[in-house]
């Protein structure tokens, strides 16, 4: 379900979904850099998602680490508290979505939509980069004050746009859901497409970071059971449609996907 025409606060308005002519055709997968956890050494790359469909429309979903890391890497520790966590291995202006769209012919003027698939500093980095493209979300991420970005850290004001808030699975358009999986984070967002000659793919996100999250107890959830039920429940979809399934950090996954300018069709 789509919430329509709620105004929440003067910097939100929202819009009835306008559903997408035509249907997937393609997916890049975007190299947004590069991160070492230290709790565990786990090198993990930070994704975006590109899909076209037959109609030329174009969906960005995330945005990757804020640009200010790539003007100077060390702000991830200094100003952000990243070092806590982890290192950046890899980020420069090459992994921001202007170069990484631009290796697919397009600027950020071809976004008919972006989807944030939830508020986290590797995926929002870049939300208030895409001017009057509307912004799919959900709806519990967007109540959100501002979004979560790192830590108790919140410098991102939301971008004053059009969002279309979801609370329930919801068709984009033909071939292309959006899937509300709320546990990682409130309003965590996975997608589900269907492209002519991979078929099925689903994008986790960080419903389900790497394979053996769901086993390790989802423990960097907000809300782990709820977690736990959402990752099992998409997995069973993506079962059931025989689905590649694309998680949201999986380190030897990573190595192993194709990326820009490379497209699945």
């Amino acid at each position: 379900m789509i919430e329509r025409g709620v105004i929440l606060d003067l910097n939100m308005r929202t819009q009835t979904l306008r559903k997408l002519t035509g249907h997937p055709i393609s997916l890049a997968v975007l190299n947004f850099g590069l991160f070492k956890v230290h709790s565990n050494g786990r090198v993990i790359g930070i994704p975006g998602f590109l899909i076209e469909t037959n109609a030329g429309e174009r969906i960005l979903i995330d945005t990757g680490f804020p640009e200010k890391y790539a003007k100077d890497i060390n702000q991830a520790s200094d100003e952000d508290r990243l070092g806590e966590f982890g290192e950046l291995l890899e980020l420069t202006y090459e992994h921001q979505p202007e170069e990484q769209l631009a290796k697919l012919g397009l600027t950020k003027s071809d976004i008919d939509y972006l989807i944030i698939t939830h508020t986290h500093i590797d995926h929002v980095g870049n939300i208030g980069g895409f001017p009057n493209v509307p912004i799919i979300i959900g709806k519990e991420e967007r109540e959100l004050d501002k979004p979560i970005y790192w830590r108790g850290n919140k410098p991102l004001d939301w971008p004053n746009t059009e969002y279309i808030l979801i609370t329930e699975d919801t068709h984009l358009g033909e071939n292309f859901e959006v899937l509300h999986v709320p546990g990682h984070t409130p309003g965590e967002l996975s997608i589900l497409v269907k492209l002519p000659e991979t078929g099925s793919i689903l994008l986790t996100s960080d419903a389900i970071s790497r394979e053996s999250e769901i086993a390790e107890g989802c423990l960097d959830a907000t809300n782990p059971a709820q977690a736990i039920s959402s990752a099992k429940r998409i997995l069973e979809l993506a079962r059931k449609r025989d689905a590649l399934v694309i998680y949201g950090h999986g380190p030897e996954q990573w190595n192993q996907l194709k990326k820009a300018p490379h497209r699945y069709k």
